[in-house]
């Protein structure tokens, strides 16, 4: 029988940065649940930027995952991706997936800015359409899965005294599905006060923020997938994997990652590598 494993996952990047002190005034004393609107200066407003890499209902690909990044001021890290972008004239989207001559030095840029801003998180969730805990929990539906995985980021994402407000990537979704607000409203039920303040998709070619997440999210996929012989190896995919694999100084994401900052779960029930992955980290994510 498959058995569940829980990652802890403490909150990432959460040491104010000299400026923010300024304005928020930590208080251990009081309750979360005691806040009242008017403490203001007590509560926490952090940014969370979400994407998604692969299709869960894709059976060839098979390797789905969603990242998060939070932050406190977006501001910081997105006018030095603009001031970067403004220095070359380089104005084009960035994605993992068209990664190319033309492009790779700027997404180290990129991927170097990222660790130089302060007070940021990032959060991540990958799992294989063939995955034990994928075909138990989710079987035919893919949006309820990317809801549910959504809402272990968050809570993994959450600390005490601090309301999220979460800005996704846009992806056409049937009628009937209500991403938005089924997110919120569970959430904040779950929390049982305002946690989570809103839910807003952009496309992300609009916000490179967004575009951010898709180049990490893509890197991780990419190397558990290359790992497991199920794509052959891009030149310019690989050198960013290795990339970024050497700011965080791990030799692989395979069975996940966590620093300080960084904390990646990946779902080992694929049963693809070897028999003693199955059972193992069964649905990870908890604060």
């Amino acid at each position: 029988m498959v058995t569940r494993q829980v990652l802890a996952l403490k909150t990432l990047g959460s040491s104010p940065s000299p400026v923010a002190n300024m304005f928020f005034k930590s208080n251990k004393e009081i309750k979360t649940e005691d806040l009242k609107l008017s403490d203001f200066d007590k509560i926490w407003t952090k940014f969370c930027f979400l994407d998604e890499t692969g299709t869960l209902s894709d059976q060839q690909n098979q390797y789905f995952t969603v990242g998060m990044l939070k932050m406190s001021q977006p501001y910081y890290l997105q006018s030095k991706l603009f001031f970067e972008r403004s220095k070359i004239g380089f104005y084009d989207e960035i994605k993992f997936n068209k990664l190319s001559e033309k492009n790779v030095s700027f997404v180290r840029t990129a991927v170097d800015a990222l660790f130089e801003t302060k007070s940021i998180g990032f959060y991540s969730y990958s799992i294989s359409t063939k995955s034990g805990y994928y075909l138990k929990s989710f079987d035919q539906n893919p949006w309820l899965a990317y809801e549910q995985i959504t809402l272990k980021l968050l809570e993994a994402a959450l600390s005490p005294q601090e309301i999220i407000v979460l800005v996704a990537d846009y992806v056409t979704t049937p009628k009937n599905i209500r991403f938005e607000v089924e997110v919120k409203k569970k959430f904040n039920q779950n929390k049982k006060r305002l946690a989570l303040a809103g839910v807003c998709r952009f496309d992300s070619r609009s916000n490179d923020l967004l575009q951010l997440v898709d180049l990490l999210i893509g890197a991780i996929t990419y190397d558990i997938k290359f790992s497991k012989g199920l794509v052959g190896g891009s030149k310019y995919k690989l050198e960013v994997v290795g990339y970024l694999k050497n700011k965080l100084g791990t030799d692989s994401f395979l069975k996940g990652f966590r620093n300080y900052n960084f904390n990646i779960f990946v779902d080992k029930t694929d049963h693809l590598k070897t028999a003693q992955n199955k059972g193992e980290n069964e649905k990870g994510l908890s604060s």
